[in-house]
């Protein structure tokens, strides 16, 4: 192994390494920004801000900020779906529904993306033993949040919508999450990611505006603190990495943050709030961590023709964090 490719080993470590723990931690963040200020307003402003100044910063460096027609709609389109259809509809559950109730159906994320990839777009599939490792993250999962599930009542009706919610958007998240592995770009990813943190967060606010939520808004301290915490954390460090790891890991592989974020929520839980940790979170955070072993060190299996019509320009392939997870 040389030099340059022992280099871009240690960058891909690097960068799952803060997504699968930033994105972990925005969970919590995201739960304690909905107390006071209502979902949309505050994806919107989180959005804003972040995608705003990093924008910003893009244009202080002389990046090319300016978009084609085909960017603004290939941007727009993943923007809205990771962080419209995934972020805020995360947010949303998260004022009803427990946050280990949520990280479990979250985790949906990686089977969505492969079946999106292998069945709808007959692209990139993963081996048996990725596959296995697919379905080993999702028992770890419920071995991990089983006293949770089990204490959780689903039965009023707000707890179910938010239930429905969070399996829409993963699906959502993971729509986007593919469809910006795909399409290719004329600017690079850092300005892509500002773009549709601008547009998603435009159509956030008008979300919210629409709502109502500008009456419910309490702009607290402790709300304004979350924000920032979910901007530097989540939406440019952590979102940043995300997409610079879809430009450069299979999808599928990538989606597994979703099995390792709700690990670094229950330790968050334990080291912030003294929460207990017992048998089936450790037992299930064994399993977790082998799923995500097997899964990033499976084959890929590529499709035996061309999936995409986009044209051969020097591009870079773009998305945003969700994060939907929670990013």
């Amino acid at each position: 192994m040389g030099p340059e490719e022992r280099q871009h080993r240690f960058r891909i470590i690097i960068a799952f390494a803060l997504v699968y723990v930033l994105w972990g931690s925005t969970y919590l963040g995201i739960r304690i920004a909905v107390y006071d200020i209502p979902p949309a307003t505050m994806a919107g402003t989180r959005f804003l801000v972040a995608g705003g100044l990093m924008l910003a910063w893009c244009a202080v460096t002389r990046r090319k900020i300016s978009l084609s027609r085909r960017d603004f709609r290939r941007i727009g389109s993943v923007g809205v779906l990771l962080l419209t259809g995934g972020n805020v509809g995360v947010a949303f559950a998260e004022q009803y529904v427990a946050t280990g109730v949520a990280a479990l159906i979250v985790a949906a994320v990686p089977i969505w993306v492969a079946m999106i990839e292998a069945f709808l777009l007959r692209g990139d599939r993963l081996s048996r033993r990725g596959l296995g490792g697919l379905a080993l993250g999702i028992g770890g999962l419920a071995v991990l949040m089983w006293p949770k599930l089990r204490g959780a009542s689903l039965g009023g009706n707000m707890e179910l919508v938010g239930a429905l919610v969070l399996v829409a958007a993963s699906l959502s998240w993971a729509t986007g999450s593919v469809y910006s592995r795909r399409w290719s770009l004329s600017v690079d990813h850092y300005v892509a990611t500002a773009w549709q943190m601008v547009i998603a967060g435009l159509v956030d606010v008008s979300l919210g505006f629409a709502l109502g939520e500008s009456a419910r808004v309490e702009w607290t301290p402790r709300g304004l603190a979350a924000i920032a915490y979910l901007v530097v954390a989540g939406s440019w460090v952590g979102h940043t990495a995300y997409v610079w790891l879809l430009n450069h890991v299979p999808t599928p592989k990538v989606a597994t943050y979703a099995y390792v974020n709700p690990v670094v929520a229950v330790f968050l839980g334990w080291l912030v709030l003294d929460e207990r940790v017992n048998a089936n979170i450790l037992l299930g955070a064994a399993i977790i961590v082998g799923a995500v072993a097997l899964v990033n060190t499976s084959r890929v299996v590529r499709p035996a023709t061309p999936v995409s019509t986009a044209p051969a320009v020097p591009a870079k392939v773009t998305l945003p964090a969700c994060e939907t997870g929670a990013d």
